[in-house]
């Protein structure tokens, strides 16, 4: 079964008086957000007026009072721009915005707004440094939620595999991953190691380079299109983490595909997940669950559960399980998303 019909699921908002968006005849995607204004990209259309292959736009004003998954537009998202009649100089603007797919929803731990980074992704790449900053098993399975929960293919990326530095975790990263079925890589920026691999990943489709600052995301897209430029930042020394280099999120076309160039996933919270379909995220827990003595197990303290039976037999890292309760705490304690 495939992770995009695996997870299956459900975010509370969508039954909380979301608007749900109405099927539209697109013509564009946005390519990049910033400051109100949009940057689109018309798809390829003989029969349309003659016009440029990318516009910036303003949003309807109609649209701004539509209430949607957080940010109103996107990068990824499907639009339909048309020009503003009557305006003596050429100008756009976004007319409708058509039904996400794959949006990654995330909120900061101490914000109580969702908010969404992209959408319709093809898949996710979570990228961690192999040493500075120090990955944690932690972080790389929340983020696997958040694709999860969203149904986006993901895969696991171990980036600055030749500094020296604790070689434990990523030998458990390398481990726990691929058994998991999350394809797990080692790459290398300075010496190219895994670059090839990575960028057949790439190939089509949009994907999501996703994973905290200073781990060398934007510089894995430099080594792959030198052209690109992208600004690099140094590790603070104080924090032991990076600094943000990416401020506005865009598209970038890569290898006949579109990545997403979006500011670094640190400290962030998992938003608007049921906790009684949490474990639909950890796909490891599915079979056990099924031997759970008690129908709606939670996995943490009831008698006879069969995930905690899994995990005490070697089946299931331990690791997975303490990340599934610290999930499952912050989901039950989560409230209703505000869809302003």
């Amino acid at each position: 079964m495939s992770r995009s019909s695996r997870s299956g699921l459900r975010r509370r908002g969508t039954e909380s008086g979301a608007i749900e968006p109405r099927p539209v005849a697109t013509n564009a995607m946005v390519l990049e957000t910033g400051g109100g204004r949009y940057r689109v990209r018309f798809d390829e259309d003989p029969g349309a007026p003659q016009r440029p292959a990318e516009v910036e736009a303003s949003l309807r004003g109609r649209l701004k009072q539509q209430a949607r998954t957080g940010d109103r537009v996107v990068i990824g998202d499907r639009v339909r721009v048309e020009r503003v009649p009557g305006d003596a100089e050429v100008a756009w603007a976004i007319e409708a915005v058509g039904p996400r797919t794959g949006e990654v929803v995330r909120r900061g731990t101490h914000q109580r707004r969702a908010k969404v980074m992209a959408a319709n992704l093809d898949r996710m790449l979570v990228v961690v440094a192999a040493h500075e900053p120090e990955p944690r098993l932690g972080t790389v399975d929340r983020l696997l939620v958040i694709a999860e929960s969203s149904g986006i293919e993901a895969r696991v990326v171990v980036n600055k595999s030749d500094l020296e530095g604790p070689g434990e975790v990523v030998e458990q990263l390398t481990k726990i991953y691929p058994s998991l079925g999350y394809p797990t890589l080692l790459t290398s920026a300075e010496t190219g190691e895994g670059l090839e691999t990575l960028a057949e990943w790439l190939e089509g489709g949009i994907s999501a380079l996703i994973g905290p600052s200073g781990v060398g995301k934007s510089s894995l897209l430099n080594a792959l299109e030198p052209s690109l430029e992208l600004q690099t930042g140094a590790l603070s020394r104080k924090l032991s983490r990076g600094r943000h280099t990416t401020v506005n999120a865009r598209l970038i076309p890569l290898r006949g595909g579109w990545v997403a160039d979006t500011p670094g996933f640190g400290d962030v919270g998992i938003w608007g997940i049921d906790p009684e379909r949490l474990e639909d995220a950890f796909p490891e827990f599915i079979e056990p669950a099924r031997s759970c003595r008690f129908r709606g197990c939670t996995h943490l303290h009831e008698p006879g559960c069969g995930v905690r039976a899994a995990v005490e037999a070697g089946e299931i890292p331990a690791s997975r399980l303490a990340s599934y309760e610290v999930l499952h705490a912050e989901a039950v304690e989560g409230t209703a998303p505000d869809w302003s």
